[in-house]
């Protein structure tokens, strides 16, 4: 399949997050449906995780990711979470 058909322009967010409202964060960015990655980055601006999102990946299939995030949360006192949104 070619992923270079996208119709619809991107947008970025950012979000400042403490590392124990990551995990909460993250969920309901998922839960919005029309984001294309979800960016992780330290105070310093340097990118610690990278979450490219799919139609397909949904339950069970995050249970990884989230557990990677929540392992960051754990050991990053303040983080940035940039949003890379699908406008149409």
């Amino acid at each position: 399949m070619n992923e270079k058909n996208n119709k619809g322009k991107t947008r970025h967010e950012e979000f400042k997050v403490t590392g124990g409202e990551i995990i909460d964060r993250i969920k309901e960015l998922i839960h919005q449906g029309n984001i294309r990655r979800i960016i992780i980055k330290n105070e310093n601006g340097a990118t610690l995780i990278e979450i490219p999102l799919t139609l397909g990946l949904v339950g069970a299939a995050l249970l990884p990711v989230l557990a990677a995030v929540g392992a960051i949360g754990a050991l990053v006192a303040r983080m940035t979470i940039v949003i890379e949104k699908i406008v149409e």
